[in-house]
């Protein structure tokens, strides 16, 4: 006899099945990453503003809440008690040191310099991961490093011979400076992104968190930290408030940090889903693919120096994500033709 499926399973083994798809999770962090990074140059890049962890807590805030509502309204399983959430503290730990030293080299550097210098994280990831899940890496892959490291040095270079040519906002020192402390931040961000990910899927595999999971726990450990932060080691002062918050971009500013904080919620999720239907280092991939719709959205709308090098830089660094995703494929033809033994189905775990 033939069971006929019932009419609300089909919209059920859609959505299931759009969950586990790759693409989509890729497609949906690219939208959040974008809009995510233009948002927040703005708040960051006013001269007056110094209350980052504050911003930062608006948004962990708001997408907890957001999570909570969803439960309440059924959209979602609740976050597991079960899960041991002490196992998600030190991530949260990197997380806040991943957002916040994130913000404040966006806050120094231009947009198409601070997406191209994230290409390192993925180098730094993919080590990571052949140490600790001994996932390996072919020479076309390593050659796509090494054009995301040229680019890297030609933004760099670019970016220091703007400054030094008065085609900043500020006079040659004062522009050095900048740069000097974005680059700083820079390396603080690519070691505390790449930790921050690869012990994401560590954790995620160990106690089989879902996606709400691991947002929940992320931003409920996080939040404490951020506040405490806040309130220790920001000016709280009505005088420093009013210069964060002036009269005449307030309403915005407002707007902006509520945007940022529900795009936060699409940011996170993204995140989670495409770590777990992908791996980390696809997932940072991704990032370096969507450095051509970034870079264009700092010269339009940020006022990015564009000469010979910055725009060099930006090709260059696209051009290596192509050269990433073709080598995945050459890669994954080969993974075809092998036949399958206990070491390889066990490094095939821990790869995508």
């Amino acid at each position: 006899m033939t069971v006929k499926s019932s009419p609300a399973s089909a919209p059920a083994a859609a959505a299931a099945g759009l969950i586990s798809n790759s693409n989509a999770s890729i497609l949906a962090y690219c939208v959040a990453s974008i809009s995510m990074t233009a948002v927040n140059k703005y708040i960051f890049s006013g001269g007056s503003w110094n209350l980052t962890f504050f911003c930062l807590t608006v948004q962990s805030v708001v997408c907890l809440a957001a999570v909570v509502l969803g439960k309440h309204l059924g959209m979602h399983e609740p976050a597991r008690a079960d899960q041991a959430p002490h196992a998600g503290f030190p991530l949260s730990i990197l997380l806040v040191g991943m957002i916040y030293s994130g913000a404040k080299s966006l806050q120094y550097l231009s947009v198409p310099v601070y997406t191209i210098f994230k290409n390192l994280t993925i180098v730094v990831i993919a080590y990571g991961e052949n140490v600790f899940f001994g996932t390996s890496v072919s020479r076309l892959i390593l050659s796509s490093f090494g054009l995301m490291v040229l680019s890297s040095v030609i933004a760099a270079w670019a970016d220091i011979q703007a400054a030094l040519g008065g085609l900043h906002s500020v006079d040659a020192a004062a522009a050095t400076a900048q740069l000097t402390a974005g680059y700083i931040w820079m390396a603080i961000n690519v070691f505390c992104t790449s930790a921050f990910l690869i012990g994401s899927r560590k954790v995620m595999k160990a106690y089989n968190f879902s996606d709400v999971d691991t947002m929940f726990y992320n931003n409920l450990l996080s939040i404490p930290v951020l506040i405490l932060a806040s309130v220790f080691l920001e000016d709280w002062s009505r005088e420093n408030v009013a210069r964060n918050f002036p009269p005449e971009t307030r309403t915005v500013l407002i707007i902006s940090m509520l945007y940022s904080g529900l795009g936060t919620i699409f940011i996170s999720y993204t995140t989670a889903w495409c770590i777990r239907v992908t791996s980390s280092t696809t997932y940072s991939m991704v990032g370096a693919l969507n450095k051509l719709p970034l870079a264009v959205t700092g010269f339009l709308f940020f006022g990015a120096p564009v000469t010979l090098g910055s725009v060099s830089a930006v090709l260059i660094a696209f051009v290596s994500g192509i050269v990433y995703a073709w080598a995945k494929v050459v890669q994954s033809e080969k993974a075809k033709l092998t036949l399958p033994t206990a070491n390889s189905a066990t490094e095939k775990d821990m790869k995508v």
